[in-house]
C-alpha cells in the first residue's frame, strides 16, 4: 500500500509539473528519453508485486497518448520476457502453492498454467500478475504464450492509463490557465483619487 501511494503521488507530481519535465526531455532529446522510459517501465513491470499503473499514467502525461502508449506496450513485452526469466531461475522465492490457494474461486475454475488461467489471474491487481508469471515459469508455459496473455490484459489497461495521464495534464493546466486569466480580469482594482492641493503662494508685496 505504501508503494502504491508513493507511485501515484509521484504520478501527481509529474502531471503537475509536466511542462518543466517536457522541457527537460526535449533538451536531452527523445532518442534518449524514450528508450530510458521504456527500460524503466520494463524493469518495474517485471518486478514481483510491482504497480505499473502510475508509471503508465506518467508516460502518457510526459510523452502524450500515442508515444506514451507505445512506450507502455513495448515495456510490457520486455517485462514479460524479463519476468519469465527471473521466475525460471528464482521460483523458490515465491510460495506458489500458497499463492494459488489464495486465488478466488472463479480463477480456480481454469487449469493452472492454461492461457485462460493466465489471463484471468492477471485481472487481480498487483498480486495476480506476480502469480501469473510465476505459474507460467513453473509449469513451463512457452514464452510466447506468457507474453501474449500478459499483453492481452496489460496493454489495453496501460493504453487507457496513458490517455488518462495526457487528459489529466490538459485538464489541470487548462484549469490553472483559466483561473489565472479570471484573476487578472476580475481582481478588484482600487482607485485612489488624489486630492489636488494647491501650492501655497508666498505672502507679501509682489515685485
Amino acid at each position: 500500500m505504501g508503494l502504491l501511494a508513493f507511485s501515484f503521488a509521484l504520478a501527481a507530481f509529474v502531471i503537475r509539473y509536466q511542462p518543466h519535465i517536457e522541457h527537460y526531455i526535449r533538451s536531452i532529446g527523445p532518442g534518449v528519453a524514450v528508450p530510458v522510459a521504456t527500460g524503466i517501465f520494463a524493469i518495474v513491470a517485471s518486478a514481483p508485486f510491482s504497480v505499473t499503473d502510475a508509471l503508465a499514467i506518467m508516460n502518457g502525461a510526459i510523452f502524450g497518448p500515442f508515444w506514451g502508449s507505445i512506450i507502455n506496450a513495448v515495456g510490457i513485452l520486455f517485462a514479460g520476457a524479463i519476468g519469465y526469466w527471473i521466475n525460471r531461475h528464482a521460483t523458490h522465492l515465491l510460495d506458489l502453492d500458497a499463492a494459488l490457494a489464495r486465488l478466488p474461486g472463479w480463477v480456480k475454475r481454469f487449469r493452472v498454467g492454461s492461457p485462460m488461467f493466465l489471463i484471468a489471474v492477471r485481472i487481480i491487481p498487483g498480486f495476480g500478475g506476480t502469480v501469473a508469471t510465476a505459474s507460467a515459469a513453473a509449469f513451463r508455459v512457452p514464452l510466447w504464450i506468457h507474453i501474449l496473455t500478459m499483453s492481452a490484459v496489460a496493454i489495453p489497461v496501460c493504453t487507457i492509463l496513458a490517455i488518462f495521464g495526457d487528459r489529466a495534464v490538459e485538464i489541470i493546466h487548462g484549469y490553472e490557465t483559466r483561473a489565472h486569466m479570471y484573476i487578472l480580469h476580475h481582481r478588484p482594482h482600487w482607485r485612489f483619487h488624489r486630492r489636488h492641493v494647491e501650492t501655497p503662494r508666498p505672502t507679501g508685496p509682489t515685485p
